[in-house]
């Protein structure tokens, strides 16, 4: 029987129940990727975290219930909050090697900040199924990056959006829909990604690596509040620094406990 440390984050939230829940798994070693895969499948979160120590930092993997994914900022977060809060790591920042590269989490107080790369996105027409299927008659602008953005007029019309999830296409599956913000926020977004079992994305911190730089240029400012105005919502600290983004957030810890594994 083997042992090994289960976690369950809220990330970019710093109550209970809000943001984005992920499952974080300490291990010292890789497990199977099968392996990997059925325990994702088993917690049933949107992401868990598999991180390993390597060299001065940690190696780290994401998985969805369906497949390993090469970016996941929530789970990122979630993963930092417990090597800082619960693996006694001292130090002021983490360096994690991933799929997407070096990623750093540095800490201040309570918030910390993913250093994550920008995902530049240019203008494209989106499927007229897209559109259907979010139920959106029109739009300000739309953008394609690793994902649709598609800027709506205001956060009611976010707010508003009820996808039909099952009809969105599937070569197009992952969308934000965004807004300039109101009540103390530069812009709100939401996200969508059916094609990776994650229908609606509570938080979303690679959504935002779109997300920053657009808003960065339409705006005129690289230092932005931001509000995912999802059913939990969770609010983001960003900042655009030449390729890269920073997205600060808070996390909380939901559940401390032992998974057995024959």
């Amino acid at each position: 029987m083997r042992l090994i440390d289960y976690y369950m984050v809220d990330a970019f939230s710093e109550r209970t129940f809000g943001g984005n829940a992920a499952a974080v798994c300490p291990l010292t070693d890789w497990l199977p990727d099968e392996i990997m895969l059925n325990m994702a499948r088993q917690h049933n979160q949107s992401e868990t975290a598999f991180f390993v120590p390597h060299n001065d930092g940690f190696s780290l993997r994401w998985f969805t219930t369906r497949n390993e994914v090469n970016l996941c900022g929530h789970a990122t977060l979630a993963a930092a909050h417990v090597i800082f809060n619960h693996r006694g790591y001292t130090r002021p920042a983490i360096i994690f090697d991933t799929a997407s590269g070096k990623l750093t989490v540095s800490r201040n107080d309570d918030w910390l900040t993913l250093d994550f790369p920008v995902d530049r996105t240019e203008p494209q027409t989106p499927p007229a199924a897209l559109l259907r299927a979010l139920g959106i008659a029109s739009y300000q602008a739309a953008h394609k990056g690793r994902a649709w953005l598609i800027e709506l007029a205001d956060r009611q019309q976010v707010e508003a959006v009820k996808p039909d999830i099952a009809a969105m296409v599937p070569g197009e599956h992952k969308v934000t829909i965004t807004a300039p913000g109101g009540e103390g926020y530069d812009f709100v977004s939401r996200f969508f990604s059916p094609g990776e079992a994650v229908w609606e994305d509570p938080v979303t911190g690679s959504a935002h690596t779109m997300l920053i730089p657009y808003w960065a240029q339409k705006l005129g400012k690289n230092r932005m509040f931001a509000r995912q105005v999802s059913a939990r919502g969770g609010d983001i600290r960003c900042e655009l620094k030449g390729d890269r983004v920073l997205m600060s957030g808070q996390a909380k810890t939901y559940i401390v406990g032992k998974l057995m594994l024959d």
